[in-house]
């Protein structure tokens, strides 16, 4: 059963592929997918304000639990009338769960039916995350989109380690449902398995059977070579309802935008555009552009000749070489900039080539320049 206010509704479907077209009603706004959600752990898009996240073509952003649990913690957000007033945006959030970052970035931690005991990476504190408490502290950041709480398998494991963390997955799952919710919260059920698709049918069985008004493909994009990924949505993604969301976590190079809306994803999130940026490299339709190097210091060509996006329409490669090499913050402001709107309106030519019946075309002529080795 969907929330008020939640519905989802599939518009087209491409002639070609299993790529659709749809579009995602929340109580803050429209979501029309496939959509790039830019992450923003820490209530923050890194660098940029919510204006100019929202000018870049964002419709949802993504917020961190465990982050927002641990800092500033759920009585400062409370407080401040949740996370949207928090941050000062007034479009739709979808918050993780927390369980992927406690098992990556906490290495000491116990894990049971009952949750998970770990200590915070932050100054070594212990605490508690149980599907019921997952569920406590994203009513309190009152996000439009919640996730069930979840074990991710590491990658590579076990078929034993992976099957248990299945069945803990759909345990938490029923224990999420059965916890309050804020009215207008919709809350997605995550389909684990790892690289096992017994596994993955076993996860979406009991999930769908659950009736999530969504649903994720969780514990994929964390090492397995692409073409296995590719190979898991293949058999994963018809197992989801055809009427729900279907959201690919953590997920965002522009190769595997085009391959998982393809097999029918609708949304996708990852902090690849933003971290990368601020390491000096810029995304683009030919693949990625490394701006620290030597080569670029006399380039005063766009950053990426033809876009649009502000960055590549007042700045060269040569001067954003140079305030990375001189550690100015302006120079991570641009390039997240400029691959945010990369990444958006890569989107957006995504949803246009479904609904021109072109997907299969584009994506061809997509990969023909992406993997080319021809320089900009």
């Amino acid at each position: 059963m969907s929330p008020d206010g939640f519905s989802f509704e599939v518009i087209k479907k491409s002639a070609g592929s299993a790529a659709r077209l749809g579009c995602l009603h929340t109580s803050r706004g429209l979501i029309h997918t496939p959509a790039f959600m830019p992450v923003g752990t820490q209530a923050t898009v890194k660098t940029l304000t919510p204006e100019e996240v929202s000018a870049l073509g964002a419709e949802i952003i993504l917020g961190n639990t465990y982050h927002l649990y641990l800092r500033p913690g759920l009585e400062v957000i409370r407080e401040a009338g949740g996370l949207h007033r928090f941050m000062s945006w007034d479009r739709p959030v979808l918050t993780d769960s927390g369980g992927f970052q406690v098992f990556s970035l906490s290495s000491l931690r116990e894990v049971s039916d009952q949750g998970v005991q770990f200590r915070s990476h932050l100054d070594g504190s212990k605490h508690f995350l149980s599907p019921e408490k997952s569920m406590e502290i994203q009513a309190v950041l009152g996000s439009d989109i919640a996730m069930a709480f979840d074990e991710c398998s590491p990658f590579p494991c076990s078929y034993e380690e992976a099957a248990t963390a299945v069945d803990r997955t759909s345990l938490w799952a029923e224990r999420c449902l059965s916890a309050p919710h804020p009215r207008g919260q919709a809350l997605f059920g995550i389909v684990q398995g790892n690289v096992w698709p017994e596994l993955r049918f076993r996860s979406a069985r009991a999930l769908t059977g659950m009736d999530f008004p969504g649903y994720a493909i969780g514990g994929l994009s964390v090492g397995e070579p692409k073409p296995v990924m590719y190979e898991i949505l293949e058999s994963t993604v018809p197992l989801l309802p055809e009427d729900k969301p279907r959201y690919l976590m953590g997920v965002g190079s522009a190769d595997c935008l085009w391959e998982g809306a393809r097999r029918g994803v609708d949304l996708f999130d990852c902090v690849l555009p933003t971290r990368v940026a601020r390491n000096g490299t810029a995304l683009t339709a030919r693949g990625k552009l490394v701006l620290r190097n030597a080569e670029y210091a006399r380039d005063f060509s766009p950053v990426d000749p033809g876009c649009g996006c502000y960055t590549c329409q007042n700045f060269s490669r040569a001067y954003l070489r140079h305030l990375f090499k001189a550690e100015e913050i302006l120079g991570h402001r641009l390039l997240t900039i400029h691959n945010l709107h990369f990444t958006l309106h890569l989107m957006s030519e995504i949803r246009e080539a479904i609904m021109e019946d072109s997907f299969e075309t584009r994506h061809e002529s997509f990969k023909a320049q992406y993997y080319s080795t021809k320089e900009l």
